[in-house]
C-alpha cells in the first residue's frame, strides 16, 4: 500500500512540503475496503492551499478543496487506494510547492463540441468521459433523443468503451442502449388535458425525448472532476414531465476509472409511474458496438456468487424470477474492446429504491431497474458507482470497492 500510494504524487514535481494544521484520523474498518473517497468538511485550521494529505502508514495522495451545495463550507477530498480491516489512519494536511503543474482534470469540448472530462499534465492528456449531450433536433431525432455518459478506456484515454449515439436504429446491435444511460420505456402521466400520457424515454418512439438543458455546474481539481446537468424529459406532445439533475463525479484514482453517479428526478405532472423492463429501464451500462459485433463470446459477467461463463447471462423475468438477478449489491462485466480486456464494476447504493430487477446481455450491456410513482413531493434519487479497469476483476476486489461506496470509512 506504500508504494502505491507515494506513487500518487510524482516526488520529481516537488519543491518542498509544509505541514497544516487540522490532523484528523480515519477509523479503521471492520472489513478491507478499496479506492475509498474520502470526504470531510475542511476546518478553520485547514489552510485554503492544502493540496495533498499524509498518511500514517507512509506516502500522501492528492487532495482537494472544493466547495458544495450543502453548505457554505468546503469539503477535503482525496482517494485512498486501499485501507485494511481495523487499520486506522492518522491523516495530515499539507501544503506542496510543485515545480510543474501536477496531474488534474479538465473540463474540454470534444471535435463534435460536447463536453469532456479529462487529466492532463506535461505528460500528455487522458480523457475520462463524455457528456453527450446535443440539442435535440426533431429532423435527427435518433441520434439526438437523449444525453448520456461515454467513458473511455483507463490505460490511456484513447479508445471509447461505450456505445455512443447511432443515426438510426439499423446502426450495428440495439443502439438505443448508450454508454451510462438513465431511463424508463415504460412511463404513465396525466397530462394537462386530463388524459393519460405514456412515454418511452429509452427508445425515444412518438417523439418522446430527453433533452440536455443547461450545466448547473462545474468543479476540477488534482483529485476530482465533477459536473451537474439538468435535463427535461419531454412527452410526445412536446411539453415536460418530469425534469432531472444529473451529476457525474471522476476520481483521479491509479489504476483505473472511478465514478460516482447520482440524479434527483422531479416530477412537473402530477404522479408519473415509472415502469419497464430489465433491457429497457434504469441505469444500465453499454459496452462499445465492438463487444456486440465480435465480443459476444468473450463477455463474462463476474457475481457476488461468483464467476459466471462466457456468453452466460443473468436476467429477471416475471414468469420466472430468479433471485440470483435481484437486489444484487453489485455485478461486474468484462469484455474485450480493441484486443484488449477490460472489467466494468457498477455498485448498487441501498439507498435506492427496490426491488432492482437485473439484466446482463453477452453484448456488453447491464444494469437493473425497479418500479416507482414520481410524484412532486417525493422525488426520485440514486446513487451508483462505477469503476472500470484494464484486465479482469476477482470478488475479493469487487467487494472491497463496493464497500467503500456503501459503508465509507468515519473521519473523526
Amino acid at each position: 500500500m506504500t508504494t502505491r500510494l507515494a506513487s500518487c504524487l510524482s516526488l520529481a514535481l516537488i519543491a518542498a512540503t509544509f505541514a497544516a494544521a487540522g490532523d484528523f484520523s480515519i477509523k479503521g474498518p471492520d472489513k478491507d475496503i478499496a479506492e475509498v473517497v474520502i470526504r470531510v468538511p475542511a476546518g478553520k485550521d485547514t489552510p485554503a492551499t492544502a493540496n495533498a494529505v499524509e498518511l500514517s502508514p507512509g506516502g500522501m495522495v492528492p487532495a482537494q478543496l472544493e466547495g458544495r451545495d450543502s453548505g457554505p463550507e468546503k469539503q477535503l477530498v482525496f482517494v485512498v487506494p486501499a485501507i485494511k480491516a481495523g487499520q486506522d489512519i492518522k491523516v495530515k494536511p499539507v501544503t506542496i510547492n510543485h515545480v510543474a503543474a501536477p496531474p488534474a482534470f479538465k473540463f474540454s469540448e470534444s471535435k463534435d463540441g460536447f463536453p469532456e472530462l479529462a487529466i492532463e499534465s506535461a505528460a500528455g492528456k487522458r480523457t475520462i468521459l463524455q457528456y453527450f449531450n446535443p440539442k435535440r433536433d426533431p429532423a435527427d431525432h435518433y441520434y439526438t433523443f437523449k444525453p448520456f455518459h461515454n467513458l473511455f478506456d483507463p490505460s490511456e484515454g484513447k479508445v471509447m468503451l461505450t456505445n455512443s449515439s447511432a443515426k438510426s436504429a439499423k446502426d450495428g446491435q440495439f443502439p438505443h442502449h448508450r454508454g451510462l444511460f438513465f431511463g424508463f420505456n415504460r412511463i404513465s402521466y396525466e397530462g394537462a388535458d386530463g388524459k393519460k400520457k405514456t412515454a418511452d424515454i429509452w427508445h425515444g418512439t412518438a417523439n418522446v425525448y430527453s433533452e440536455h438543458e443547461k450545466m448547473l455546474s462545474t468543479e476540477a481539481g488534482q483529485v476530482a472532476g465533477t459536473h451537474r446537468a439538468l435535463i427535461s424529459w419531454h412527452g410526445g406532445d412536446g411539453k415536460v414531465f418530469a425534469e432531472e439533475t444529473r451529476e457525474v463525479t471522476a476520481y483521479n484514482a491509479p489504476g483505473g476509472t472511478l465514478l460516482d453517479w447520482s440524479t434527483v428526478l422531479v416530477s412537473k405532472a402530477g404522479i408519473v409511474r415509472l415502469d419497464g423492463d430489465p433491457q429497457h429501464a434504469g441505469f444500465h451500462f453499454r459496452a462499445h458496438q465492438e463487444v456486440a459485433k465480435n465480443g459476444k463470446a468473450q463477455t463474462y459477467y463476474l457475481r457476488p456468487d461468483g464467476k459466471g461463463k462466457n456468453g452466460e447471462t443473468r436476467n429477471w423475468d416475471a414468469k420466472g424470477r430468479d433471485p440470483k438477478a435481484v437486489n444484487l449489491p453489485w455485478n461486474a462485466m468484462s469484455f474485450v474492446v480493441g484486443d484488449k480486456r477490460h472489467t466494468a464494476l457498477r455498485v448498487n447504493h441501498p439507498s435506492n429504491p427496490g426491488e432492482t430487477r437485473g439484466s446482463e446481455r453477452e453484448y456488453g450491456r447491464f444494469g437493473d431497474y425497479f418500479e416507482y410513482d414520481l410524484t412532486p413531493e417525493k422525488p426520485l434519487k440514486l446513487r451508483y458507482r462505477v469503476w472500470v479497469q484494464p484486465g479482469e476483476m476477482t470478488m475479493p476486489q469487487c467487494e472491497a470497492i463496493a464497500r467503500a461506496f456503501v459503508s465509507p470509512p468515519k473521519a473523526e
